[in-house]
């Protein structure tokens, strides 16, 4: 699809949602995009989403904004039924991420957020579509971390990107190498996924879901202790983002089954 014509289509679909939220008025993109820092801030997903798509009507090539509602419609689609609302909320992600890689393809925002939302779309789906899917998650962290070496959210999605992998019998991975020619999967190993994950930690120890994922790597890994104290961590930790909540219901659920 040609880009003004993709933002075209955005600039309508962000309309029309928008409108269902919250009254579209004559604020300016960046006024909106504030408007939605501040509801993400103060964890009001929907609401920041609202404003987040009335700044793409305002302006379709307003990269804040597009990358942003990427972040939190894949934000939503964590905690999202199967089904339309949650295939809706990706595609809506992919949709302004690639939108977003289009107007700055070297800044790590919009490379980051398309991986992270197809990495939701692979928890998804069934083993060799959560394959396929996967190649693109590796491609746009690498494509991020190129701009952002120390991108946390980039670390954590290749790091993740190596967990799940391995996750994967070693016969799927065979399959996958033979015929569906991702030879790419061969370099995947826990090491590489106990580093990025440490690192991502290092970067933000703030946010919960670097140390959640950090320890079921070190559980899958046999580390129990180091597990066991991250998920204990968690506990203590104060909710800042999103869905922490989530995170800290699964690492209570979790350390129960160390």
């Amino acid at each position: 699809m040609p880009v003004m014509s993709r933002f075209v289509k955005l600039a309508g679909l962000a309309l029309g949602i928008g409108a269902m939220a919250v009254p579209v008025c004559a604020q300016s993109a960046a006024a909106h995009v504030a408007l939605g820092d501040a509801a993400h801030d103060q964890r009001k997903p929907v609401e920041a989403r609202a404003h987040f798509l009335q700044a793409i009507a305002a302006d379709p090539t307003h990269y804040e904004a597009l990358w942003r509602a990427a972040r939190v419609e894949t934000d939503l689609a964590e905690t999202a039924a199967p089904g339309v609302a949650l295939d809706s909320l990706i595609a809506f992600a992919r949709t302004h991420a690639e939108a977003a890689i289009q107007i700055r393809p070297n800044d790590a925002e919009g490379h980051f957020s398309l991986a992270r939302a197809m990495g939701r779309k692979a928890l998804s789906v069934g083993v060799m579509d959560r394959i396929r899917y996967s190649t693109i998650v590796r491609s746009e962290a690498l494509e991020a971390l190129t701009f952002d070496s120390t991108h946390a959210g980039a670390l954590h999605v290749l790091g993740m990107w190596n967990a799940e992998i391995m996750r994967v019998s070693g016969l799927a991975r065979g399959f996958a190498r033979t015929f569906l020619g991702a030879r790419v999967f061969a370099l995947a190993n826990w090491d590489d996924a106990q580093r990025l994950l440490e690192a991502s930690v290092q970067r933000d120890p703030r946010r919960i879901v670097h140390r959640l994922d950090l320890a079921g790597i070190y559980a899958d890994r046999g580390n129990s202790s180091k597990a066991r104290a991250l998920y204990e961590g968690i506990a203590m930790a104060p909710i800042a983002e999103i869905n922490d909540d989530l995170y800290k219901r699964q690492a209570a659920e979790r350390i129960r089954k160390l």
